[in-house]
């Protein structure tokens, strides 16, 4: 009998990710004679019962920037295909540890080397062009960690390593903007551009225009690092990994008063919204890591399945831009609008 695709949880994902098919009529007394196909590729398949099926992305399915047919196929026998979009690989060896950025003006992914905590590597910066060629951009920042860029355009990057905000020049030079800010990771601007920074330590830095940094807010310490995001509502959002597998989005208002906007991640990470006010975050729902998406009234569910994803970011042709843990820099063409598009 041939099988039946009634569901498929994510319908998107990355090399590696963990899609659920329910399905039914499949006959897994015959586990070693069916398959499941991304296009022509196969996936792994993880778990299977007669209505359902856990299968891995395939990362060589990723070649089209657009979704492939997804089918079970049984003894040649193939069900109705479902489209599922697989992120193309642009870029690896890489460092990300939380948020690529887009720079709007010139179209290019900037993404960190950041290495472990006081190691000096080759390149702190890399650029990715439009066309996908990788190039080294800075060389100065020992474990460059966020980068975000003000109003104007200028690029910011802060060091978990000597707690410093940096400013980088047109002509690719690195100076210190702020000092004295803890173990700083997280690094966001409202939209009156005023700078916020997370010493994952505990403390949310506003800083000023000049540089001069006070504390905003104190959170629960991160055993990696805080990760900053401004929502249309003018709010900051914040997610900070500790030793719990519950964890939040922290929500903070212009006047410093802190909520849980969400709660229920595990070890939430990157996070990015789009103009409709939906929130990503880089982490694990329900047993499954990926991009989890929280719609304004607080409901969630696994948007795009990855395993190693970190962090995200849009870009302006439509494009989530997914970084890895391990090294790697993923475009899925989502058709989405981010809010930092808007937002300058």
């Amino acid at each position: 009998m041939r099988p039946v695709i009634l569901d498929v949880s994510p319908s998107a994902g990355v090399e590696g990710g963990e899609v659920i098919i329910t399905c039914r009529d499949l006959d897994t007394s015959r586990f070693g004679r069916f398959r499941v196909l991304f296009g022509d590729v196969e996936g792994r398949i993880i778990g299977a019962s007669p209505h359902r099926v856990t299968v891995a992305v395939p990362g060589e399915a990723g070649r089209e920037p657009q979704p492939v047919p997804l089918v079970i196929e049984v003894d040649g026998e193939r069900s109705a295909s479902v489209p599922f979009l697989v992120g193309r690989l642009i870029a690896t060896e890489l460092h990300p540890v939380t948020n690529p950025a887009y720079d709007i003006e010139s179209g290019y992914i900037y993404v960190t080397y950041s290495g472990s905590r006081g190691q000096k590597v080759p390149c702190s910066i890399y650029r990715i062009s439009p066309l996908g060629e990788k190039s080294e951009f800075l060389h100065d920042i020992m474990n460059a960690t966020a980068i975000a860029f003000d109003r104007e355009g200028m690029m910011f990057v802060t060091s978990r390593y000597d707690g410093t905000v940096y400013r980088i020049s047109p002509f690719k030079e690195a100076e210190p903007f702020a000092r004295d800010l803890g173990i700083a990771t997280g690094l966001a601007f409202d939209r009156h551009g005023r700078m916020f920074v997370g010493d994952r330590s505990g403390t949310i830095f506003a800083v000023n225009e000049i540089g001069e940094a006070k504390p905003f807010v104190e959170l629960e310490p991160s055993v990696s690092a805080y990760h900053l995001a401004f929502g249309p509502d003018d709010h900051l959002y914040v997610t900070g990994p500790t030793a719990s597998s519950n964890e939040s989005v922290y929500r903070i208002s212009p006047e410093g008063e802190v909520s849980a906007f969400f709660t229920g991640l595990g070890r939430p990470q990157g996070l990015a919204f789009d103009v409709e006010g939906n929130l990503y975050v880089a982490a694990s729902w329900r047993g499954r890591r990926g991009i989890v998406k929280i719609t304004p009234r607080g409901e969630a569910s696994l948007f795009v399945a990855g395993k190693t994803l970190v962090g995200l970011a849009f870009d302006d042709a439509g494009h989530m831009i997914l970084a890895s843990t391990q090294g790697e820099i993923y475009l899925l063409p989502i058709g989405i609008r981010g809010y930092l598009l808007e937002l300058w």
